[in-house]
């Protein structure tokens, strides 16, 4: 299946002193390539998911790798594929490379919730039929 992917250019904002990403910014650079995947790939908007269903997808297990460095001006190439689906989270890998260079390798799970009481939630079918097109053996 393909995976999704979005491009982000590495910004002076998240660069530290020794000119290098912050590691700290690339689970903020994760979660903007999760929020766009939700909005484009899934076709839930975090703004529909949160505000008007009253929903969440909280992280509840977060591991990187880093590989190489990114620097300001870097524009990196996130791939996100589902590695599993379940019945109320969803396992998610993230590879960021930059011209060929794997520079991080992200595994994380989120967990679908109902906002109002914290419990988890189970997928809608249109949702888990549509993450289902980003599932790898």
């Amino acid at each position: 299946m393909p995976a999704f992917i979005s491009r982000q250019k590495i910004l002076f904002q998240h660069c530290d002193p020794a000119r290098i990403v912050f590691y700290p910014r690339y689970f903020e650079l994760i979660n903007a390539v999760v929020e766009q995947w939700f909005e484009e790939g899934v076709g839930l908007s975090f703004a529909e998911m949160h505000m008007e269903r009253e929903e969440g997808v909280p992280t509840l297990k977060l591991d990187a790798f880093f590989s190489a460095p990114s620097r300001l001006g870097d524009l990196l190439n996130f791939s996100l594929t589902v590695s599993r689906l379940g019945n109320s989270s969803v396992d998610l890998k993230i590879i960021a490379d930059c011209q060929g260079e794997k520079r991080l390798e992200a595994n994380l799970t989120l967990v679908h919730i109902s906002n109002s009481d914290g419990k988890s939630k189970h997928w809608r079918a249109e949702i888990r039929a549509k993450m289902q097109n980003f599932l790898v053996d």
